[in-house]
């Protein structure tokens, strides 16, 4: 059947400057160059071509570009060439539209519409150069309350304390899942966690047992399906993770299909080669909060009380009092995943329509927990969207303790957002099982890049905090004074709880 669907993209190759290395050919995953050895000529598939930048960037003579595919639809504000495109796609192929990665509506971002305070004359500002800037962020359940004593010339503290993690800075790996993304990708991930003094996420896939190593330094995630869930792996992470949900999937379940899964992660996720491992979309454990507690006291008896229990949920509209009762029911930490979180694999239409921005459900739940007098009981950590330092930084004012990222972590490791996760056959050996791509991606480059990005971010965050006369970031969290909304209606600026920029 004839095709009705247009390419996305056009490759552009400098006939003068290309001298058929055939490197555009052994890069692409997705097979859109061949070399026609008859005339001399590499020619290419437009309708195979994905944006990935792998040619471009590894054609030694730079005689390739990709553009987008500029034949466009008559112009309609309700029709647009994504909306047309899809109905096309599926009207051809007769299933769900998948794809990878995070939203990418552009109205869903209100990070870029909140701007920081900054001192001048009446609260100097700190020169982060010269004046000691504390960004070590303890994550776990406080004591309402600290005792002290006495003894011998010197203060001991008496309260026994909940287990905590510990961040250089308030920034953690999210969760990637092995299978998801390839072994590389989590030894970089563990590697730079450790190497710098954070933590990586496992995913809902389990953990290969040659990174039990850096254990102390890996959340270990239990869910739906209970992938690679075992005692070994509960003792050998230093935190457990219970997921709910997440921010590009609300509500609906986990799919890695069945060509991914190797021999490796067969092993790993304790599932035979070859099939596909499905999560349920609910939690069978789970169908109330107090469902929801006994979990948690069961993981707290199996790691003998000696690890913090987070719990990950997406953002939805009563994310507010969802974590009241989490927190009621025993989580040392609250994760929550925005709209705009990125995955492997999510229906088009589930991904882009379902759940609210990270910022929202952000303010309102750290307001609760702080209008019920138990925000102290749990840290809150923070997903979906956070590209920047300064994204960072407005979600510890708005009320976060810290912070996780993933496809900035991707991005630092190559990623180029092509959407394509789904497939397999990412170019850059991240989001792929094949052994021919996976190498493609050196864990040592990755390990240094990672550990570049996490250096970077908190030196700049110590610059904006010194910018704004603060040297702790226990005093930047929560205080929304230091942040003032532009762009933004009543409604909005309400629930953030920040005043309009000028006011």
């Amino acid at each position: 059947m004839k095709s009705f669907l247009e390419s996305e993209f056009t490759v552009v190759r400098d006939e003068e400057r290309c001298i058929r290395c055939k490197v555009c050919v052994n890069q692409c995953a997705y097979e859109t160059h061949c070399y026609d050895a008859e005339d001399d000529r590499i020619l290419s598939k437009d309708e195979n071509c994905v944006n990935c930048h792998r040619c471009v960037i590894f054609c030694p003579t730079h005689a390739i570009r990709i553009e987008q595919n500029v034949t466009g639809y008559t112009q309609n504000s309700n029709w647009s060439r994504e909306a047309i495109v899809a109905l096309k796609k599926q009207a051809e192929y007769g299933g769900i539209l998948i794809t990878g990665m995070g939203c990418d509506k552009p109205n869903f971002t209100y990070w870029d519409r909140l701007l920081l305070d900054a001192s001048q004359v009446t609260n100097p500002s700190i020169d982060p150069l010269r004046e000691p800037m504390e960004i070590k962020t303890f994550l776990g359940s406080k004591p309402d309350r600290i005792e002290l004593e006495e003894v011998d010339d010197d203060v001991v503290l008496q309260t026994k304390l909940s287990p905590q993690l510990v961040c250089e800075a308030p920034i953690l790996f999210s969760a990637l899942s092995y299978g998801a993304v390839s072994f590389n990708v989590h030894t970089a991930l563990a590697k730079a966690a450790t190497e710098f003094g954070t933590y990586m996420n496992t995913g809902e896939g389990g953990l290969d047992e040659r990174l039990y190593k850096y254990g102390d330094h890996i959340i270990v995630q239990v869910a739906s399906g209970r992938f690679g869930v075992h005692p070994g792996y509960l003792d050998v992470g230093a935190a457990v993770e219970i997921k709910i949900g997440q921010g590009a999937k609300p509500g609906i379940g986990g799919h890695l299909p069945g060509e991914k899964v190797t021999e490796d992660i067969s092993r790993t996720r304790m599932i035979p080669v070859g099939t596909d491992a499905l999560s349920p979309a609910p939690q069978h454990d789970i169908y109330s909060i107090e469902d929801l507690r006994q979990l948690i006291y069961a993981l707290k008896e199996a790691t003998d009380y000696t690890k913090p229990i987070s719990v990950k949920i997406a953002a939805v509209h009563n994310s507010a009092a969802i974590a009241s009762g989490m927190v009621r029911a025993g989580a040392d930490i609250i994760a929550i995943d925005g709209v705009r979180g990125a995955t492997g694999s999510a229906p088009k239409v589930i991904r882009d329509n379902v759940g609210i921005p990270i910022e929202l459900a952000l303010a309102s739940v750290d307001q609760r927990l702080r209008d019920e007098g138990i925000r102290n009981h749990a840290s809150v950590i923070v997903a979906g969207g956070i590209k920047s330092s300064a994204d960072v930084i407005k979600a510890i004012a708005l009320g976060a303790d810290a912070v996780y990222v993933g496809t900035a972590a991707l991005v630092a490791m190559g990623c180029t957002l092509c959407q394509k996760c789904h497939t397999g056959k990412c170019p850059w050996g991240i989001a792929t099982s094949d052994p021919w791509l996976t190498k493609r991606l050196n864990p040592d480059i990755a390990t240094r890049r990672l550990t570049n990005l996490l250096r970077a971010w908190s030196l700049e965050i110590k610059e904006m905090m010194g910018g704004m006369g603060i040297n702790a970031v226990e005093s930047l969290r929560g205080n929304r004074m230091r942040l003032r909304g532009v762009g933004l209606t009543d409604t909005e600026l309400k629930i953030l709880g920040v005043k309009m920029a000028g006011d």
